[in-house]
């Protein structure tokens, strides 16, 4: 498994369509991350606070960490005085404990809101109605210390492409609906972030800008779950 091919090549397709990498390192060692640092690659996301914290302790401090999984409010204090975005906002009352820890350290913290696109109980995210009701929210209006730079979203996981186009689509059109109602003249709400291992290129198609790639970097093999100690 070659990491710094795997990063070359993606690399090769995603900068000439303008498409961010986020190499996706959750469970995986230091090693690996480094690896991928050294070919280039800074912007990494993870979805465990715990494994995240440790490993922005011990890898090059101008590596942009994005937090992509389900955030507790009662774990963004561990992450607040360094994270880069978190993509996956998915409540006012989040949003709120990320403004409030940001200004502590006189930050502003980019995130996404994680819309939830999928066809399944599991997935997180808020649906459309609450995505404009925290947009119009004064509660949100009056905060300083985030800075909404998108949406994010996870397609069901299928094997039926129209599916997942649909759910992809859906998205944009949201993000097209937002840009023109909400950030007209903010050029910062900017991020459509959309697309993993399996279906990143149909996200693509869909008109996403920042993908979300695991496997395809790292690998599908088998390592030992990262353990902090």
């Amino acid at each position: 498994m070659d990491i710094t091919a795997n990063i070359q090549e993606v690399q090769q397709e995603l900068n000439p369509i303008a498409v961010t990498l986020v190499a996706i390192s959750k469970t995986k060692p230091i090693e690996d991350i480094q690896e991928a640092y050294n070919a280039g690659q800074r912007i990494f996301g993870e979805n465990m606070v715990q494994e995240l914290v440790e490993k922005q302790e011990k890898l090059p401090k101008d590596i942009q960490w994005h937090l992509v999984g389900h955030l507790q409010t009662n774990k963004v204090k561990y992450i607040a005085p360094f994270i880069s975005m978190i993509q996956s906002v998915d409540s006012l009352k989040l949003l709120s404990e990320i403004n409030k820890h940001a200004s502590k350290y006189d930050r502003i913290i980019d995130c996404l809101l994680q819309v939830d696109i999928a066809q399944e109980d599991t997935k997180f995210g808020l649906d459309h109605p609450e995505v404009i009701e925290l947009l119009e929210s004064e509660d949100f209006k009056a905060m300083k210390n985030v800075r909404i730079r998108g949406l994010m979203g996870i397609a069901t996981n299928t094997e039926k492409e129209k599916e997942i186009k649909e759910e992809f689509y859906e998205l944009k059109m949201l993000f097209d609906g937002i840009k023109v109602s909400y950030y007209r003249k903010e050029d910062s709400f900017d991020t459509l972030s959309m697309g993993m291992s399996s279906d990143y290129r149909l996200a693509i198609e869909k008109g996403s800008n920042m993908v979300r790639l695991g496997s395809t970097i790292f690998g599908k093999r088998i390592v030992k779950h990262f353990k902090a100690k």
